[in-house]
């Protein structure tokens, strides 16, 4: 099976119905803070955007997906709503236009 691996952006929106207690609350009860991410995947960047909530990205084998999803569908459903993004990183190459735009 491939197991090359890649950059994957999730969204944890926060819950507006709650406060912060109740949402902090339910992820220490979920496990969340003790169990995401799994093992071997590795956090990138984890940002908080105010207004949104948290902004994460991963490096995921392949063949870990599954599990990483599972992950999130048990531990932090409640607190949060998700949304997934496939991310690149795409400093070098700014870097490069930026320095051909300079020898124009």
């Amino acid at each position: 099976m491939d197991d090359r691996q890649y950059l994957l952006t999730v969204f944890f929106k926060h819950d507006q119905s709650k406060n912060l207690d109740e949402i902090q609350t339910l992820l220490r009860e979920s496990g969340f803070w003790r169990d995401f991410p799994p093992e071997g995947i590795e956090i990138v960047s984890w940002y908080v955007m105010m207004g949104i909530g948290h902004v994460v990205t991963l490096c995921v084998p392949s063949s870990r997906l599954r599990e990483l999803n599972m992950i999130i569908e048990k531990k932090a459903w409640k607190a949060f709503s998700t949304e997934f993004y496939a991310t690149y990183d795409f400093a070098p190459y700014y870097q490069q236009f930026h320095q051909d735009s300079l020898k124009q």
